[in-house]
Order: structure tokens, then C-alpha cells, then sequence
């Protein structure tokens, strides 16, 4: 990586605040636009090392991913700073590459501290870009954006992760208002969506068969039968606590069994996840908050009622001969 100089005085790398993680989107335009201030076309991801070294980012920092897992954090921020500066004329974005125009040089003079979404706001051609894809919304919403720290993206998936944490939470409760048969029945179907057991009809007879003991169900691992996991259920408020998972243990040790989970709607003890790791059988604990994921991953219990894609540019497909 080089940082590109011209004959003017260049940018100033020294007085960053995000010395030490990574910066919001709006905070990368003016380092962005340091890294190409010559003038000559540079390639996207050279621009990019140019702000994780302005930012003097660790390893860790630079490989820290969305929650979606697509892209790392630090290059969807810079990549949208490329798009918002593109739709106002600060810059060009050739076939993977990035360069300065005049308007873009004279935004590194207008702001010598750091260039926002304020700023681009003066030129037409970012307003019309910008008020289009906020049609219906708000003027407090375009003012919150403006003061963001999150890319779009960073807002949506946000704006997933709490529909998930409300999702998880309706899935308990409606739990809670099931009879102890139907939890342990929901238990079942689960490791079945998961790709345990052989059929439904062979795992409702072995629960039936195994209701006492300690143990709730019985279920192959594979469809050929060739392990099976005893399950245990618990539909609880309370935290399940040592005294339950030596009940289950001791079941399993009866049944000559090496292999069980054990799930709450509630949650585990210290002293009960410490003994679960002690025992020669090995034993999985399932908390009510991994119980909804799961159901929610594997379609249990829950219904889709709106899918949305994000996609990108394709450049294999413009780069092709």
C-alpha cells in the first residue's frame, strides 16, 4: 500500500479520534478521499488498505465481519462512502477503481476535518439520489441519518437482529403457554427438522416409551440408527439448576447411553454448565434464547411473511473480456 501525494500540502494522517477501532462511514470520505488525492485511477481494495492504515486498524479490527458474514465491517463503511461520494461528484468508481475529481479536491479544502452527508447535501445531484431512496420518510429521519455512525446496510441488519429478538421472545412465551407434552413433543420435532432420527412415527414412539427416568425422548442420530441421543425437556422459568442435570446424567448412565441434550425455556446454572462438561456422558445444553434461534434457523414453529435480498454489483460479469 502507498499513499499518494501531489505538489499541494497532503492530507493529514495524524489526528485520527478512531485510532483504535473502526470508524463510522461518514468518517472515512475525507481519508477516502486523501488516498487518491493525485489524482490518478487507484484499484478500490488499495484505497481501502490507505483508510485501515489511516485508522491504524489491527488484524482483527480489519477482518471484523457484518452479522451477515458477506462483507467485513471497515469495507461495506468505505464502500458506501465510495457511493455517496460518487453520486456527488467527488469521485469516479471505473471497474473496480476509485479517483478524484475537482469537486472531490475541493471538498478536502472546504472540510479539513471531515466531510458528511451535511456537505454532499449542497450538490443536486447527491439530493436527488438521496431523497429518492428515503421517499415517505421523514425529515427527523434524514436528520438522524446525517448524524449515523451505520452504513444502510449496518441499519438493516440492525433492524433484523431486533425483529429476531422479538420473534424469540413470542416463540418462549407462546412455549409457556403449552402443556409440558406439547414441549416435549416440539423437542423432538426439532432434532428432526435438524437432521436427526429416521422418521416422525419412530421418534413419538420412543418419547411415549421413555417418559420417565429423567429422560423425555429418545431419538437416532442418524437415519440409519446407528446412535441414539436421549433428550431431556424442560419447560421452565426458573434456572435449571446442578441438582436436574445429575437426574439426566444419571438416566443416561442407566440407559448406557453416551450421548443426551438437555433443553430449558428458562436457562442453566453456572454449577449445572460446570457439571455438564465434568460427566463422562456428553451432554448439550440448550437455553430457552438458543431454543427460539434454532426453531427460528429450521423453520420450527414460525412462518415467513416477507424475504428481502441484498445484492451487488457483479464485476466478474462488467470485467469480462
Amino acid at each position: 500500500m502507498v499513499f499518494l501525494a501531489t505538489g499541494s500540502e497532503p492530507c493529514s494522517y495524524k489526528d485520527s479520534q478512531y485510532s483504535m477501532s473502526i470508524p463510522d462511514y461518514q468518517s472515512t470520505f475525507r481519508p477516502l478521499l486523501c488516498a487518491i488525492e493525485n489524482g490518478a485511477e487507484v484499484s478500490f481494495n488499495d484505497a481501502l488498505e490507505s483508510v485501515c492504515k489511516h485508522f491504524q486498524l489491527t488484524q482483527e479490527e480489519v477482518q471484523e465481519r457484518l452479522p451477515s458474514g458477506g462483507q467485513t465491517v471497515i469495507k461495506n463503511r468505505v464502500s458506501w462512502a465510495r457511493t455517496y461520494m460518487k453520486k456527488a461528484g467527488l469521485v469516479l468508481a471505473p471497474r473496480g477503481k476509485i479517483q478524484i475529481t475537482e469537486r472531490g479536491r475541493q471538498a478536502l479544502l472546504d472540510c479539513p476535518e471531515k466531510i458528511t452527508v451535511k456537505y454532499l447535501k449542497q450538490f443536486q445531484e447527491f439530493r436527488e439520489f438521496y431523497t429518492s431512496k428515503r421517499t415517505n420518510t421523514s425529515i427527523t429521519s434524514s436528520q438522524q441519518e446525517e448524524e449515523s455512525s451505520i452504513t444502510p446496510e449496518e441499519q438493516m441488519a440492525e433492524a433484523y437482529k431486533s425483529v429476531l429478538e422479538s420473534l424469540s421472545a413470542d416463540l418462549l412465551e407462546n412455549i409457556q403457554k403449552q402443556t409440558s407434552a406439547f414441549f416435549e413433543q416440539l423437542v423432538v420435532d426439532l432434532m428432526l427438522k435438524m437432521g436427526y432420527g429416521g422418521s416422525r412415527e419412530d421418534a413419538g414412539r420412543a418419547t411415549q416409551l421413555s417418559a420417565d427416568g429423567g429422560i423425555d425422548g429418545v431419538i437416532y442420530e442418524d437415519r440409519l440408527g446407528l446412535d441414539t441421543i436421549y433428550l431431556q425437556a424442560k419447560r421452565w422459568e426458573n434456572t435449571v439448576g446442578r441438582p436436574e442435570i445429575q437426574k439426566f446424567a444419571g438416566a443416561l448412565q442407566g440407559e448406557g447411553a453416551s450421548k443426551g441434550v438437555f433443553i430449558t425455556t428458562s436457562n442453566f446454572s453456572k454449577e449445572a454448565k460446570d457439571y455438564a462438561n465434568r460427566v463422562s456422558s456428553r451432554i448439550v445444553l440448550i437455553e430457552g434464547h438458543q431454543l427460539a434461534q434454532l426453531m427460528i434457523d429450521y423453520g420450527l414453529g414460525v412462518s415467513t411473511r416477507q424475504t428481502y435480498e441484498i445484492k451487488s454489483v457483479d464485476s466478474d460479469y462488467f470485467n469480462a473480456e
